[in-house]
């Protein structure tokens, strides 16, 4: 499958919320249903996203991300994953990914990131989790930067997107330099 562009998103409600202990179990509980969905193709399903991190505000949108064998047959079970609410995106914007979202009228709800094993994506989505578990100073930090700009873009998620852009970049290069001082020790 090519790379395709995202589509215009539909109007979203941008809500950031403190962190809601029974996201976790949500995670389980959706990971479970990917899991019988995807069957053989799986090789590990990760907790990503802001929803991961304890101790930060975050949209209250499960990020799944799951690793395949081999990700040119994902595209065959489209329709499974269609009977469980999830809409196909194809790779939106990102090479050699598969995405899908559910969604609840002007909510979303979940999305799914399926690379296949190796991928740069993965290593890099969990660095950025990892990070921001144990560096809670960053994590209250990018919470009260979402918070903020979820108030100032209530229905703007490329706005949202734009405003945490930069601590983002940051944040990953903080990352990396933690990972290169943990691995000299």
């Amino acid at each position: 499958m090519s790379a395709n562009p995202p589509q215009a998103e539909k109007i979203r409600i941008v809500e950031v919320v403190p962190h809601d202990p029974r996201w976790s179990e949500a995670f389980e509980q959706v990971a479970a249903t990917i899991a019988s969905a995807l069957g053989p193709l799986i090789v590990a399903i990760h907790h990503a996203g802001s929803t991961a991190i304890p101790t930060t505000h975050a949209k209250p949108i499960l990020d799944l991300l799951v690793e395949v064998h081999a990700l040119d047959e994902v595209d065959a079970y489209n329709e499974a994953l269609r009977r469980h609410g999830y809409e196909p995106r194809g790779e939106y914007g990102i090479a050699g990914r598969r995405f899908f979202v559910m969604d609840r009228g002007e909510r979303r709800l979940q999305n799914v990131h399926t690379f296949q094993t190796g991928h740069p994506e993965i290593a890099r989505m969990l660095l950025f989790r990892d990070y921001l578990r144990t560096h809670l100073d960053d994590a209250a930090d990018y919470g009260a930067l979402k918070a903020k700009l979820a108030q100032d873009y209530p229905h703007d998620i490329e706005g949202y997107m734009a405003g945490k852009r930069a601590l983002v970049q940051a944040l990953i290069e903080k990352a990396r330099q933690w990972q290169a001082n943990q691995a000299r020790d």
